[in-house]
């Protein structure tokens, strides 16, 4: 199985953020985003356990650079080039703008990105 980035759906947009995913990568979710310098992730999770992700992800930073924090308090930086694990407890922000890949599973995607979605319909 293989596709093109425009193959991808567009399945969140705003003016400098975009993000491409797929279900159904063997039990995964193949996501593709654009992210701008200073995209801040840790407002829409807050409200999650430790207001972190709680779904792993494995990756490729392709451009860029992306600042993570683990809820054990530990942090990384990946950059353009480095491939990543991310396991649950985690949470973070762009250093300058990013382009990434990642594989996550199905169930704990779909959790996050609901509580994301409700976040941003209810304008908080």
């Amino acid at each position: 199985m293989h596709k093109s980035k425009s193959q991808l759906p567009v399945t969140m947009e705003s003016s400098d953020t975009t993000m491409r995913t797929e279900y159904g990568w063997g039990g995964m979710v193949v996501a593709y985003n654009d992210l701008p310098a200073g995209f801040d992730v840790r407002p829409l999770l807050e409200g999650l356990p430790n207001d972190a992700c709680h779904c792993p992800h494995w990756g490729v930073v392709l451009k860029g650079a992306i600042h993570m924090v683990f809820t054990d308090g530990s942090e990384e930086i990946v950059r353009a080039g480095e491939v990543f694990f991310w396991p649950e407890g985690h949470t973070g922000w762009c250093e300058e703008d990013t382009t990434l890949i990642d594989f996550s599973p199905e169930k704990e995607f779909g959790e996050v990105m609901a509580h994301i979605a409700a976040k941003a319909g209810n304008g908080s």
